[in-house]
């Protein structure tokens, strides 16, 4: 292994890109981050999930895009100049967050993270996606599990849905 992929490993160990849904700011590990870019049209896939937007085609790469907001069941808002996409790596594949804005990055040390509570049932949706809470002075932050935001049946229909428009662009 390379120092610098040491180097930079050390660099991103315990920092977070923290969003806004809802009520709640929820945080990623910023080694599933590729990149964040401004909401951009989406082209829709017939039959799938409410919460899978659709397509986005992104530097001449197609990938799917899913709206968080609606993940976790919560009531759909209008998208505005604030609406990013996050985009991460995922079960080896590259999907879109939706997210209603950006907050900011933060480091949040392994101490600061607590196990998730599994106190108010209201919240259960959303619990399935936290593994923890991270501590940030007085705030919170609830940390999701990318790799459980999407299930595998959504994965192969996005995987299947990409390819079919990737051929028809040939």
């Amino acid at each position: 292994m390379a120092e610098n992929d040491v180097q930079e490993r050390d660099t991103q160990k315990g920092k977070y890109v923290t969003f806004k849904s809802g009520n709640e700011y929820f945080g990623i590990k910023i080694q599933y981050v590729n990149e964040i870019i401004v909401y951009q049209e989406v082209t829709a896939i017939p039959e799938s999930e409410d919460y899978i937007k659709g397509l986005i085609n992104l530097r001449g790469k197609i990938i799917p895009v899913i709206d968080v907001r609606l993940r976790f069941k919560q009531p759909p808002i209008e998208y505005n100049d604030r609406t990013c996409i996050i985009v991460i790596n995922v079960k080896s594949t590259t999907v879109g967050l939706i997210v209603e804005k950006i907050a900011e990055v933060v480091e949040i040390r392994d101490e600061d993270i607590l196990p998730s509570p599994t106190i108010r049932h209201t919240d259960k949706v959303q619990q399935k996606y936290v593994y923890g809470i991270g501590k940030i002075g007085d705030a919170v932050k609830l940390l999701l599990d990318p790799d459980k935001l999407l299930n595998d049946e959504d994965l192969s229909l996005l995987e299947q849905a990409s390819g079919d428009v990737a051929e028809e662009g040939e």
